[in-house]
Order: structure tokens, then C-alpha cells, then sequence
């Protein structure tokens, strides 16, 4: 089978024109024509599945390899170190990033993990009304949806009546929030600034990190697949980032 029969599946799946202007999703390492016997899915490729993935295969990842223009392949540095490995074995690299998160990934980690109802999404905004909780009632409910223990968060209210959730690196949405109308925006990569602008909004954050928003991808991608008729390896990648 080639590259292109998959891509063009996808492409009908999450049309790639969705993506965001300085996303880099399609196909990054290979050509549309070229033959592949085995299909991966995994939120990004690190250098163990480089070097273990077979000869002649297809990597559907979340994250592109490729996000900039590279001028020298350098084997020795990222992430042409990885990109020269997939290249000798002939592998090919299909991402799926902002297309898919508009299309899938948000609303699945919204409502699949995070269990609102209601929702609403506007561009990679989800949305959902609550009915009034305290702010350590939603961070008890996002602990126990994702097993985590604890939590970079602002608290800026006491209660909490709205919830907007973007997976990945999502501070942007800050600006579409109303201030000081007891929101709390679910995302990851809080910076310290950001912080200090949602506290002067008066909107509450909780970061869940990047990783554990969209590690789902593998997961959801597979069973697209598998509902089309194709068996994919689903890659579990850990998380590269943890606390000690």
C-alpha cells in the first residue's frame, strides 16, 4: 500500500487545511507514492521508536518532527538525528496536529477524560457551563479524571461556573475569556506571565501539562483505523517531563 491512500483517508478524516497557519501537519518524511507494510500511531516520535520501529513503515504522529525549515541535516542534533534514522528505513511521517485537535482531540479529552457535557467549541475552544462548584472541587474532579496528584494552577475565584479547555499549549484562549466571570481555562505550558495576566482578568488555570492532554492521540487514531480496516501499532510514549 502507499502513503498517499492513507493520507487521503486522513485528509477526509481531518482535513489538513484546518491547521493553524504556522502548523506543520501532512506528511513530513517520505514521498505520497512510496509502499509501507506497517502503520504506527504515537503522539510524537522520540528516539526509541526511531531506532525500534520496523524498516518500511508509517508513522501517523500528533506532533510534527518538522516544525521549522531545517537547513542542515546534522544527524547529531534534533531533530534531524531522529529524521535520518526514519529516512534509512525508509520510513514515512504523516502528522496530524492542529487539524486534529480542532476535529478530535479537544473534544475528546473535554468530554471522553474530563466528562463535561454540553459543549461548545469555538475554533480549538472547549467550552461547558457548570453548575457553581469551588475552584478545589473542579481541581479534586481533574485529579481524579487523570490520576494526577497535584497541579500548577491559579486560583482567581472561589467558585467556578465555566470551564474552557484547550489540549496542548493553549494560553491563547485567555484573550476569549470574560473576565471575571468565575472561568477556569484547563490547558498546559502555564507560564509565570501567563499567570500573572489571568490574575489580574480574574480567570482561574489549571495546568495539566502537554503530555497528559493529548497522549490520547495513539489511542483515538488507532481505532479510526481500525474502524476503516487497517491495524496500527499503537505507540505508548511516556512522558519525557516529570516531577521528583
Amino acid at each position: 500500500m502507499q502513503v498517499q491512500e492513507i493520507y487521503r483517508l486522513l485528509d477526509e478524516i481531518s482535513p489538513f487545511s484546518l491547521q493553524e497557519k504556522w502548523d506543520n501537519s501532512g506528511l513530513n518524511l517520505g514521498n505520497p507514492f512510496q509502499e509501507f507494510q506497517e502503520i504506527y500511531t504515537t503522539l510524537e516520535v522520540d528516539m526509541l521508536l526511531a531506532q525500534t520501529i520496523k524498516p518500511n513503515s508509517l508513522i501517523i504522529a500528533h506532533h510534527p518532527l518538522i516544525f521549522t525549515p531545517i537547513k542542515t541535516l546534522d544527524a547529531q542534533t534534533y531533530p534531524s538525528n531522529i529524521a535520518s534514522i526514519l529516512l534509512a528505513k525508509n520510513c514515512s511521517l504523516i502528522a496530524m496536529h492542529t487539524n486534529f485537535d480542532r476535529t478530535h482531540l479537544n473534544r475528546f479529552f473535554a468530554s471522553q477524560i474530563l466528562g463535561f457535557k454540553n459543549l461548545i467549541e469555538k475554533d480549538l475552544i472547549i467550552s461547558a457551563r457548570l453548575a457553581p462548584q469551588s475552584f478545589e472541587t473542579l481541581l479534586t474532579r481533574l485529579k481524579i479524571s487523570l490520576n494526577a496528584s497535584l497541579f500548577k494552577a491559579l486560583k482567581a475565584s472561589e467558585k467556578i461556573s465555566q470551564v474552557f479547555v484547550v489540549c496542548g499549549s493553549g494560553m491563547f484562549a485567555l484573550k476569549q475569556i470574560p473576565p471575571h466571570s468565575q472561568s477556569c481555562l484547563i490547558t498546559g505550558d502555564i507560564k509565570h506571565h501567563d499567570a500573572m495576566e489571568a490574575q489580574s482578568l480574574g480567570i482561574s488555570l489549571v495546568d495539566v501539562g502537554h503530555f497528559a492532554s493529548e497522549v490520547f492521540f495513539s489511542q483515538i487514531m488507532g481505532k479510526i483505523l481500525q474502524n476503516l480496516g487497517y491495524e496500527a501499532i499503537i505507540n505508548d510514549l511516556e512522558n519525557p517531563l516529570r516531577f521528583y
